[in-house]
């Protein structure tokens, strides 16, 4: 036996042990702005100039500044809408919107976005995964907002000149281009099972037939496994390892709570994990009623028209009332 074949191991072998020894080598992002870096440095370092291009329209961009860029609108065709100097650089979008997942937390209501990422470890949290994080040409990002997605009709303008994403400011909907309409979808599926957020059942069906047509694409499993290289866990939609169905339970793996030490008392360790989210009602803007988790509305009403409380008599007090279909 010659020495080449004793230390011989199959590719696989190598590439796993190379992922597994990767993990503990970079800390994950603790704020938003760690995460932009991180996505610039490990993620999308080499995606400027080749591949997907900015998320919505395709472009290409410069790197400029610890995580910004500078688009090159000629190189899909991109025509400014209105703002020029957003237009020309990149951000980094949440496909998840962060008033989306801050609507579902109490800080929210306390004191906005602002007051979130001061007092609500989770928030913060959320708003640094970079699973959720894609470069985005500043103007699209800013027109998308906190939009959901939506399929919009053939006959529907395209206002950014060659690219296909479009937007439909009466309706407050954005759809997304065909070439990532099924990595957004399970970019949403995994936000809102490791956060347990809620999502309106059209929304859901929507996203499901989504990645049902458009499988993960050869960049979206390379994105996954990098953003798993820092995060320390895969977007397990993208792996394969769930799929999303109707009335999909959430692991909330994102918001447990780690077990305490063997000494404690079981019951206590039990109390300790079981997330804090849970115990919060979702009220609905338009109608004024409020959901408990338990009932069909708290997973129905729109993220667009939800208000989280962190218990009945919050909501109440600000003026709601529990939903008639709905029993405590």
């Amino acid at each position: 036996m010659s020495r080449t074949d004793v230390f011989w191991c199959p590719k696989w072998v190598l590439s796993f042990l190379l992922l597994l020894f990767t993990f503990p080598l970079i800390a994950a992002p603790a704020t938003f702005d760690e995460a932009k870096v991180l996505s610039k440095t490990k993620v999308y370092m080499d995606q400027n100039h080749q591949g997907e291009g900015t998320l919505y329209c395709g472009c290409e961009w410069n790197w400029a500044g610890k995580s910004g860029g500078v688009v090159d609108l000629a190189s899909c065709g991109y025509q400014v809408r209105k703002q020029q100097n957003r237009a020309q650089r990149i951000e980094w979008e949440h496909i998840v919107p962060a008033w989306v997942f801050g609507h579902q937390r109490q800080c929210w209501q306390n004191g906005g976005r602002k007051n979130c990422v001061s007092t609500d470890a989770i928030f913060r949290k959320m708003e640094a995964d970079m699973h959720n994080l894609a470069p985005s040409i500043g103007e699209v990002n800013g027109d998308r907002s906190n939009y959901s997605y939506a399929q919009l009709p053939a006959n529907a303008a395209y206002v950014y000149g060659q690219c296909r994403s479009r937007v439909d400011f009466q309706q407050r909907v954005f759809e997304p281009r065909n070439e990532v309409k099924g990595q957004v979808a399970r970019v949403y599926f995994y936000m809102h099972d490791r956060y347990n957020l809620s999502m309106s059942r059209q929304q859901q069906q929507l996203l499901m037939a989504w990645d049902k047509q458009y499988l993960p694409s050869q960049w979206e499993k390379q994105r996954d496994q990098r953003i798993a290289a820092v995060m320390g866990h895969h977007n397990p939609f993208v792996t394969g390892e769930m799929k999303w169905e109707l009335g999909h339970k959430n692991s909330g793996q994102g918001i447990k709570t780690p077990e305490k030490a063997s000494s404690q008392p079981m019951t206590k360790a039990l109390k300790a994990e079981t997330p804090k989210a849970t115990t919060q009602v979702k009220g609905n803007r338009n109608s004024h009623k409020y959901h408990l988790s338990h009932c069909s509305g708290f997973k129905t009403t729109a993220d667009k028209n939800a208000v989280m409380f962190a218990d009945e008599s919050a909501a109440q007090a600000a003026g709601y009332e529990l939903a008639g279909n709905c029993k405590p």
